[in-house]
């Protein structure tokens, strides 16, 4: 029940979230624009202009930085703490804390923006920021899980909801991940050195690089797909004991599957085969929850054809099943030493990235925005029809084109000839990437076109509402 007047009855706290929604639209061009120009400098390298912070090196890591962490991390703050108030009927815990995580974040995202261009960064995959910024980010991310979990244990309902348990891990894991992987000494402002050396530094920054794409761009994720696919279709979540089973085995798998990012390095043998086996068990939970979320529409697929926000929801599922398909495939040694160091593996990080994180984000941001504004839908449903339709076959041209580029990569590298020697050098399997290449940038500008109709459909629609006060049901606060 929205409630637009009254004061005195107990509501949610819907600003933060509406802060956050409004940030990941405002990251998320902003993130996807950078990514097309330096897509566009790989195909035409020009366009560093010779300065130094227009480089692909410094502007790769801002790229990787504000999707993941900046759109993505808003996202998934505002959908977690809808998520949570609103299956534990209670406001957000301690609400001026949700309220620094908020201009906290935004600070982290600000000082990475200025930072990484500048060219301070700790070389580390996802993992670049310097010191100092580390420290902001545990402070931010402890006030989040202080929020987040306090609302758990103030809850109004017995039952903790599936989605909070994704979440919940979400944050626990990415806390644990951060720690570790962030063990520095500094050695001035801005500058430090890795507590860990050699192999042992391999190790654990793909511990922590391939866990941040399994909780934070899993995980997380999912808590949205449970919240919100059933809210959007109107129906049941398909199968609940399959949810936990899905939850659990993900959770365990998950954890163990980063070596397979070292196959054919200094990591001993039976650490790159522990990493390949839990890789190919991953295969499992994966698939679960996939199957559980597109179930989740039996007796309802007919609303695919008039609903696009729905339809964000469900094609992103597909995206996720085929990217948990195609990455334990490539996690197997044979298939490995084809696809490693090639565009496959761009490929296949922009299919989980622009496919499933991109769309189950838009799709909930589609849900959320209306609701927060005091409207009953977007703006203009035609342009969220046409962000579906022009976003997916960017996609599609994206990774198509990184699949063949990558293929091809791998075939030219390892062919010799007779005697011995290289049949191409490595400048001809530049020359033959290059119309590839160029495929990509059209397929990004497909995606970041969507994103700016997503903005300006945003736009519209809040400049058409007004915030509004949702009270928290009356059983609950009797309760």
């Amino acid at each position: 029940m929205t409630d637009y007047n009254s004061k005195a009855a107990a509501a949610y706290d819907d600003t933060v979230v509406r802060q956050f929604s409004l940030a990941a639209v405002l990251w998320g061009v902003v993130g996807m624009l950078v990514g097309v120009f330096i897509a566009a400098q790989l195909a035409w390298p020009e366009l560093n202009f010779g300065v130094p912070w227009l480089s692909y090196g410094r502007l790769r890591p801002l790229h990787t930085n504000a999707v993941i962490f900046a759109f993505g991390g808003c996202a998934l703050f505002a959908t977690s703490y809808y998520c949570v108030m609103r299956t534990s009927q209670v406001p957000l815990f301690l609400p001026k804390l949700a309220a620094f995580t908020f201009w906290g974040w935004q600070l982290v995202i600000v000082a990475a923006a200025i930072s990484l261009p500048l060219g301070y960064t700790q070389g580390k995959e996802y993992a670049e920021l310097e010191w100092p910024i580390d420290i902001l980010i545990t402070l931010v991310w402890v006030a989040y899980a202080v929020v987040f979990f306090g609302t758990v244990g103030t809850r109004k309902v017995r039952h903790i909801y599936v989605a909070n348990w994704f979440y919940g891990a979400f944050i626990l894991a990415v806390a644990l991940l951060h720690l570790v992987n962030s063990a520095a000494v500094p050695a001035g402002f801005m500058k430090s050195y890795s507590a860990y050396a050699g192999v042992q530094d391999a190790m654990v920054q793909w511990w922590y690089g391939h866990n941040a794409v399994g909780f934070f761009l899993t995980a997380g994720f999912l808590g949205m797909m449970y919240y919100f696919v059933p809210k959007q279709a109107e129906r049941p979540v398909y199968s609940y004991r399959l949810s936990i089973v899905h939850f659990w085995a993900l959770i365990f798998t998950y954890m163990w599957a980063g070596p397979h990012h070292l196959h054919y390095t200094a990591l001993p043998d039976w650490t790159q085969s522990l990493g390949m086996l839990f890789s190919l068990i991953l295969l499992a939970p994966s698939w679960g929850g996939m199957i559980n979320g597109m179930m989740t529409l039996s007796g309802a697929w007919h609303k695919l054809r008039d609903d696009p926000v729905l339809r964000f929801m469900i094609v992103s599922l597909s995206f996720y099943g085929m990217s948990t398909f195609e990455g334990p495939m490539m996690s197997i040694k044979t298939v490995n030493a084809l696809s490693h160091y090639t565009d496959w593996t761009v490929g296949h990080v922009h299919s989980g990235a622009l496919g499933w994180v991109g769309l189950i984000s838009m799709g909930c941001l589609y849900f959320l925005i209306p609701r927060l504004f005091g409207q009953k839908k977007m703006y203009s449903v035609r342009a969220i029809e046409a962000h579906f339709w022009i976003a997916t076959l960017g996609i599609v041209l994206y990774i198509a084109a990184m699949w063949i580029a990558g293929v091809m990569q791998g075939l030219m590298w390892r062919a010799i000839n007779g005697d011995g020697t290289l049949t191409y050098t490595f400048v001809e399997s530049v020359k033959a990437t290059y119309p590839f290449y160029v495929i990509r940038v059209i397929g990004g500008l497909m995606y970041l076109a969507g994103m700016l109709i997503m903005a300006w459909n945003t736009w519209m629609t809040v400049a058409n509402g007004r915030a509004v006060r949702v009270s928290i049901p009356a059983a609950a606060q009797a309760a």
